[in-house]
């Protein structure tokens, strides 16, 4: 018979309610009951004192774009000036140094209650674009990086094979590229997932695929009932460059060559028309957010509220880790529509929440996690409810107090798969994770 685990959490968050006292019974990495109303922590209990919520699932990430926090801050530019920092940092990773970069940045994430990321890979190849001699030695490091911090991956292993409509890679994107869309399917066939680990698929953007060859990655998904995920429309200059190549916007591009569905998430959605927003609602595809990004790359404020009117579930990213804390990404998705309409109250606390758990879990094709309930994976993320941001309010109402007072510095404790990783605010498999930061970026400098 499987061990079974019991943790004691002083407040739960079940979906509709906070409830007081909460026990849940874990074995074999899952939840196997959910006991109410248990004033004090049973014999032997793990005790979780707090809010404690689903596991947090980051829908959308570049870990190498950790080392770019602070530099990318200073002075002044747009998306594409960014962009050049960025192709630097890409220049200069390795397999090792990758692995040691991610394993940091997911510890990070880890200890801002993130129990599950979906990773948006691209950086395939050596710099002048020669295949390593395991060919998805990229990719296997970012999976072992997130099973030595301890948190669930979806390596989203993203084609990416032009620079623009119609032109190659340039220099810093060789490695990105495997020349066609049928020898990335090729490669990609060779990740395999494990417990922890995922895959799924990608394209990079309709500019970095060209559209004779979505078709190709859209099948290599739905063969494998795999996630799919795309950027789409961050950029007002892409939408132009699409009508003027192909005549269509992105969305309606990737609506007629198969990309769109329940399986797929797009990614930004930032400047959408009216029939944009019905293609994605109509096909289901999903949306991720990633307000701190789409804030700090000054891109634009997207319609959600009108995505998800339209039939499109929400999931939230942290995308080139400006910061990492899910619930800055959850509340911003919030402010950020009050901004642009000058009307509050879009979703609740707790629909919020949901579109931090539950559905950003789902995007990443892990429907079996986000939920505190019987079946689900014990995955877990505890708030404090007593730290200068988030004491004074009942504990009734912290739902509302972790999404729009709490930080990531208020992220208590993190279990996953029934293993506690975060205790009283310290990395358990990751000693000092500032110093990993530290030293994993520094090297890419040295």
């Amino acid at each position: 018979m499987p061990v079974t685990t019991t943790f004691w959490a002083e407040h739960a968050w079940l979906g509709d309610r906070v409830e007081p006292g909460v026990a849940l019974d874990v074995a074999d990495g899952r939840i196997t009951a959910v006991r109410t109303g248990t004033a004090t922590p049973p014999p032997g209990a793990e005790t979780l004192r707090g809010l404690t919520l689903p596991g947090l699932a980051n829908a959308h990430s570049h870990a190498f774009h950790r080392a770019l926090r602070g530099t990318v801050q200073a002075g002044e530019g747009t998306f594409w000036t960014w962009r050049d920092v960025m192709y630097g940092v890409a220049d200069r990773l390795t397999p090792d140094s990758y692995f040691a970069l991610a394993r940091a940045a997911y510890a990070e994430m880890a200890l801002a209650g993130i129990t599950c990321v979906g990773e948006f890979h691209y950086l395939h190849h050596a710099p002048d674009g020669t295949p390593y001699d395991g060919p998805n030695a990229m990719g296997e490091a970012l999976m072992a990086a997130a099973g030595e911090a301890g948190i669930r991956i979806t390596l989203l292993d993203t084609a990416y094979l032009s620079s623009g409509f119609g032109e190659p890679p340039n220099r810093h994107q060789r490695r990105f590229s495997d020349g066609t869309a049928d020898a990335w399917a090729e490669r990609a066939a060779g990740l395999k997932p494990s417990d922890h680990a995922r895959v799924g698929a990608a394209v990079h953007s309709v500019r970095a695929v060209p559209a004779a060859q979505l078709a190709t990655v859209a099948a290599w998904a739905e063969e494998r009932e795999a996630p799919l995920h795309v950027h789409l429309s961050e950029q007002t200059a892409e939408n132009d460059a699409c009508v003027e190549a192909y005549g269509f916007t992105p969305t309606a591009l990737l609506s007629d060559h198969g990309v769109l569905g329940p399986r797929t998430t797009a990614v930004h959605a930032t400047h959408l028309t009216p029939g944009d927003i019905r293609l994605l609602g109509r096909s289901a595809t999903g949306v991720c957010m990633c307000p701190t990004t789409e804030r700090d790359l000054a891109d634009g404020i997207g319609p959600a509220r009108a995505l998800q009117e339209a039939g499109s579930p929400l999931s939230l990213g942290s995308d080139s880790h400006a910061v990492v804390d899910l619930l800055e990404e959850a509340r911003a998705m919030e402010l950020d529509e009050r901004l642009r309409t000058h009307r509050r109250g879009h979703w609740t606390a707790g629909q919020l929440l949901r579109a931090a758990t539950a559905d950003g879990h789902a995007a990443l094709g892990w429907h079996e996690a986000g939920r505190i309930e019987p079946g689900a994976l014990a995955d877990l993320t505890t708030v404090a409810l007593d730290s200068v941001r988030t004491a004074g309010p009942g504990p009734e109402l912290g739902a509302e107090t972790a999404v729009f007072a709490a930080t990531a510095a208020d992220v208590r404790h993190v279990v996953t798969g029934g293993r506690q990783i975060v205790r009283d605010g310290h990395h358990l498999l990751v000693p000092d994770v500032p110093r990993a930061l530290a030293e994993s970026i520094a090297a890419l400098h040295s």
